[in-house]
């Protein structure tokens, strides 16, 4: 029972999909809870000020930076582990799980003592104001303490799906979304703490998640277990996992920068109010995206499975049913926001000063949503088969090459601070297009010429 639980070279694509998907977009939706409460409940603290939402969007670029690293260690290895067992190689699977896991171990550490000595120079650097500093300070200070528990629920959680366990993995999720959800209020607003409870709310839920994550893979139900045998320092796998990862780390860590140029720039153009319309926005987009990230890893153990047991057949119809359903809801997501703009908006804010703004540059940052599913579809499908050269590629062509410049280009041009909300539609109608394009002629029809074994 335990081989069959994750052959996905049987049955249906689309329902294996499903399947494996449901509860991941389920998880994915209860970690959009995870990661909004704490923006939704500091945006109504009660003063109408944004003040406070501007410094915890101060902390964006410090936090991806931290799950780019996650992403590298952890996420980078799911894909080889999961050909790994597609092909029986049980022990190299091991060995893959175990070596991850020491990779993120360390470089959580190592990250949370760099994080607190150049705190301070680091969100002057973002955009800080005197006033905002204090608010972003206020929640990193805590939120780097729970840095080794936050990589570990975001870098392993995806090898329990990948052993076809994706309730258990939303579980890992749900937990944490559900204790932060009920932390939240206690702390900021019955115990008075203000950003400082938020922070502890979500560091305490991070901890419960790690050790229900680290509680399944050493247990009976993993059909491949963390082991103490196996984590060790392996420089083989290693650079194998770095280099798949490099992709899933490019993605966040250019993020990362995407994050620190706008705020710095809508700090120079337009101020504080600007830096909190761009902490909405993301929250928005999060919402959105989400859904989309959950189906394209559910999808990737399924085609990384079958590439590796010489089902090439079975990978076409997942990439086929990944691009029309990822086309579909990102195209109902950009109407509910032409439609319904103010009620997004005002769901993680109250400050009368940022919402007709807000609303305004709302329009402009979603033009061309739809593109992102192209996007999502191509770099899915290259992370899945192993594929780090385009990943990577894509990764940087989006963001690094199109965001970055023209949110530096476009306000000196004139544009102000619409330039730096414009940057975003245009980066995904070249990016998702240049993306998939690439992948369909170089992954899908080719998949076919020849078996992979």
């Amino acid at each position: 029972m335990e081989a069959m639980k994750n052959d996905f070279s049987k049955g249906s694509i689309p329902g294996i999909i499903v399947r494996q998907s449901l509860p991941l977009i389920l998880a994915q939706l209860v970690q959009l809870l995870y990661n909004i409460v704490d923006r939704i409940y500091i945006g109504h603290m009660g003063d109408r000020d944004s003040t406070a939402l501007t410094g915890l969007g101060l902390t964006f670029p410090v936090i991806t930076f931290i799950i780019a690293f996650a992403a590298l260690f952890g996420m980078g290895g799911v894909p080889l582990f999961s050909i790994a067992s597609g092909r029986g190689e049980r022990d190299r699977a091991g060995r893959i799980l175990g070596n991850s896991f020491l990779l993120v171990v360390a470089s959580s550490v190592v990250i949370a003592v760099l994080g607190f000595s150049v705190m301070k120079p680091v969100l002057h650097l973002l955009g800080a104001s005197s006033a905002s500093y204090v608010y972003a300070s206020e929640y990193l200070r805590i939120y780097l303490l729970g840095t080794t528990f936050s990589m570990i629920g975001t870098g392993l959680n995806g090898y329990i799906s990948a052993q076809g366990y994706p309730r258990t993995g939303m579980l890992t999720v749900i937990i944490g979304a559900f204790i932060n959800t009920v932390l939240d209020p206690v702390f900021i607003f019955a115990f008075h703490m203000g950003v400082s409870g938020a922070a502890l709310a979500t560091v305490i839920s991070q901890i419960v998640s790690s050790f229900w994550i680290l509680r399944f893979l050493t247990g009976r139900k993993a059909s491949i277990r963390l082991e103490a045998k196996n984590i060790r320092f392996d420089p083989l796998i290693t650079r194998e996992i770095t280099k798949l990862g490099a992709s899933n780390f490019v993605m966040q860590g250019t993020t990362c920068f995407v994050q620190a140029i706008c705020n710095s720039t809508l700090q120079t153009y337009g101020g504080d109010i600007y830096v909190g319309i761009m902490t909405v926005l993301n929250s928005i987009r999060d919402v959105f995206m989400l859904p989309v990230s959950g189906l394209m890893s559910g999808s990737q153990p399924v085609m990384g499975f079958n590439y590796g047991a010489g089902r090439p057949d079975r990978v076409r119809q997942a990439v086929r049913f990944n691009t029309l359903l990822g086309f579909a809801f990102t195209t109902v997501m950009w109407l509910l926001i032409i439609v319904f703009p103010g009620f997004w908006f005002r769901i993680f804010s109250d400050d009368p000063s940022i919402i007709a703004p807000g609303i305004e540059s709302l329009h402009i940052y979603f033009f061309g949503f739809v593109f992102m599913s192209f996007q999502f579809a191509g770099q899915s499908t290259f992370q899945a088969l192993g594929d780090a050269g385009h990943a990577v590629f894509f990764s940087l062509l989006r963001k690094a090459f199109i965001v970055i410049p023209l949110t530096i280009i476009l306000p000196r041009l004139g544009a102000g601070v619409s330039g730096v909300f414009i940057a975003e539609p245009v980066s995904n109608a070249v990016g998702g297009l240049s993306c998939f394009i690439t992948m369909y002629f170089t992954v899908y029809r080719k998949l076919l010429e020849k078996p992979v074994k």
